[in-house]
């Protein structure tokens, strides 16, 4: 999408009262204004003074409350802040309406630098984890470590359950499908998203899906949502289609901090299969794949993806990498097919998965990618 279109969401200033964001046990959510953006930046007290900085990004339609529980199983490892990107979350839209994924990475720059917290452990998933490749190609000096979870990079075949996301990005879808879906009620979206974005949707308890659903129903408020889920979706579809230095496969090929690729093998969004190629093009990568993880593992199994993690502190000799709360080994149903250490083809999961054109909706798009697993984790 060209940075130049002018956005159709009204301004900050005036937008509609909205139920309040949940904020977890622990948590704090701040503003921050920057050039052109504002950002809301979701963060827990460290444990002590000194840990290493960490960010993380999440998906399409997604916000800053994907990472709550990971973030809960890194306290005493790292700092961690969570953003949410323009126009999802708490963020209100860009100035300029640019939601490429360029737009989105110049944004956390802009964060990062004005914070002064870099280099940083820098995670992403899905959108986030393209947007986090970005910023780690072009801005070496911001990154410590790169974790990716399903990271939304390009593939040649689309994945059937991926198709509706493609076409949101397509002028005029999202508006017809607001109209052809407005009986549907937010319990509906959400059990389809969590059915799309999980691989065990069981795995939700009652409460979160009550809060996924009170979330839903506060953004479906917000006059911008579908505009910010549509323009992000094109983005994505827009950064898969360049090529030369600025695709993203071979930025992947540029990022030098030591990187976590985990893959799932149910994900419906992301192809299985791509996790081969994520860890060939990344220098220096480790593969942890998750059979039984859909495409949030981080909120599926935050103990499995903090221990993987862990232990690439620990490979780097840097300290808080004891005392795991869930090895690599200690993944429960989840079962990792490989070391986090192993950085070749991810055949050792199930084989035949369908590659995916964008991440974060499928045929629930009417909740709006991860929307609702945006609260299931927190």
């Amino acid at each position: 999408m060209s940075s130049t279109e002018s956005p159709s969401a009204p301004a900050a200033s005036v937008l509609p009262r909205v139920a309040p964001v949940r904020v977890g046990e622990g948590e704090r959510l701040r503003s921050v204004g920057l050039p052109g953006v504002t950002l809301s930046v979701r963060s827990r007290h460290p444990a002590r003074e000194g840990l290493p900085p960490a960010l993380y990004v999440h998906g399409l339609g997604g916000s800053s409350q994907n990472w709550s529980a990971l973030m809960r199983e890194l306290d005493g490892v790292v700092d961690s802040e969570a953003v949410d990107l323009p126009g999802f979350g708490d963020s209100p839209p860009p100035d300029d309406g640019n939601y490429s994924v360029t737009g989105h990475a110049r944004a956390i720059i802009r964060y990062l630098d004005a914070a002064e917290r870099g280099p940083v452990h820098l995670f992403g998933n899905s959108l986030g984890g393209a947007v986090a490749t970005r910023v780690s190609a072009v801005r070496p000096d911001l990154v410590r470590t790169l974790t990716l979870v399903s990271p939304a990079l390009p593939e040649l075949r689309v994945q059937r359950t991926a198709v509706p996301t493609a076409l949101l990005g397509v002028p005029g879808v999202a508006v017809l499908f607001t109209r052809l879906t407005k009986e549907w009620t937010a319990e509906q979206r959400v059990r389809g998203v969590l059915g799309l974005c999980y691989g065990d949707p069981g795995r939700v308890s009652p409460e979160a899906f009550q809060q996924a659903v009170e979330e839903l129903e506060r953004r479906l408020q917000l006059p911008y949502f579908w505009d910010a889920m549509a323009r992000s979706a094109r983005g994505v579809v827009n950064a898969y289609t360049l090529g030369g230095q600025h695709g993203l496969w071979r930025q992947a090929e540029r990022v030098l901090a030591p990187t976590l690729l985990i893959y799932g093998g149910r994900d419906q969004l992301v192809g299985f299969r791509m996790a081969g190629k994520a860890a060939r093009s990344f220098p220096d990568s480790r593969l942890l794949s998750l059979p039984e993880a859909g495409h949030v593992a981080m909120m599926e199994y935050p103990e499995v993806v903090s221990g993987a993690f862990r232990e690439l502190l620990a490979e780097m000799g840097e300290s808080g990498s004891a005392g795991s709360s869930g090895g690599v080994g200690d993944s429960g149903s989840a079962g990792p097919s490989r070391g986090v250490g192993e950085s070749g083809s991810a055949s050792a999961g199930p084989s035949g998965g369908a590659d995916v054109a964008a991440p974060g909706v499928g045929s629930a798009t009417a909740a709006g990618g991860d929307v609702a697993a945006t609260s299931a984790g927190s």
